[in-house]
């Protein structure tokens, strides 16, 4: 049975809510050093802050291509290079999903590829977006994180949609199909949907070492000072 605090040591303490304020990030930031959480994850534009204020006392995730995948290399590229000056030591990059959706494997390889090139020994996420692929995409985007060196498979930004227009998040069946078809050197988190502690046990006792969720806190401890946060 996982105790809390072997949760929290997997969590992404997460808040990509486009409304964010500093107030907002600021509880994240201590909430997380409080329950020792693997690391905030926040958008770009909060990380100097975060990192001036915090130091080392957090591990900094961001996000690349944020949620739709579709800037250029170039872009990503840059976003990525800033993100890591300003303090972040986790990346966590939409792939092209449109290259996916064409077949074009060999595009997302060699941007991947050239994004972990950058990212040296930071660690570098690779966000899916499971809800708008088929098996065979999902089992071929495999192959791309593994090839590129990343660090994560991640199945979803949060913001993505399924075929009936819900939230398309993490499923147990994604994990058990990533695990089949990933290199033994990649990880594996899950997010998006994950809101109770059975969420949290399952995905992780299905192998994933991440999980990216705003709702941890308030589910493990029911003391969150945070409202506005949505489950990522």
């Amino acid at each position: 049975m996982l105790d809390d605090a072997a949760i929290f040591s997997c969590v992404d303490h997460t808040l990509l809510n486009p409304t964010a304020v500093w107030d907002e990030i600021a509880v994240l930031c201590n909430e997380a050093i409080r329950y020792k959480t693997a690391s905030v994850c926040i958008p770009p534009a909060f990380i100097k802050r975060v990192h001036g204020q915090y130091k080392e006392a957090i591990t900094i995730c961001t996000v690349i291509g944020f949620p739709l995948g579709y800037s250029t290399m170039e872009t990503k590229m840059q976003e990525l290079t800033q993100a890591i000056t300003d303090g972040a030591l986790e990346l966590d990059v939409v792939i092209n999903i449109g290259d996916a959706k064409a077949k074009d494997f060999s595009k997302i390889t060699a941007e991947l590829t050239a994004l972990k090139k950058a990212a040296g020994d930071k660690v570098l996420k690779v966000i899916v977006e499971t809800c708008y692929l088929d098996e065979d995409e999902k089992i071929a985007v495999c192959k791309c994180v593994t090839d590129s060196g990343a660090d994560f498979i991640k199945t979803s930004t949060g913001f993505g949609k399924d075929s009936k227009g819900g939230t398309g998040g993490a499923t147990l069946e994604d994990i058990r199909l990533f695990k089949q078809h990933i290199g033994a050197g990649v990880k594996i988190k899950a997010s998006g949907g994950l809101r109770t502690r059975e969420d949290f046990v399952a995905f992780i006792n299905e192998g994933c070492e991440r999980l990216g969720t705003s709702s941890a806190v308030k589910v493990l401890c029911g003391d969150s000072q945070d409202s506005n946060n949505t489950s990522y």
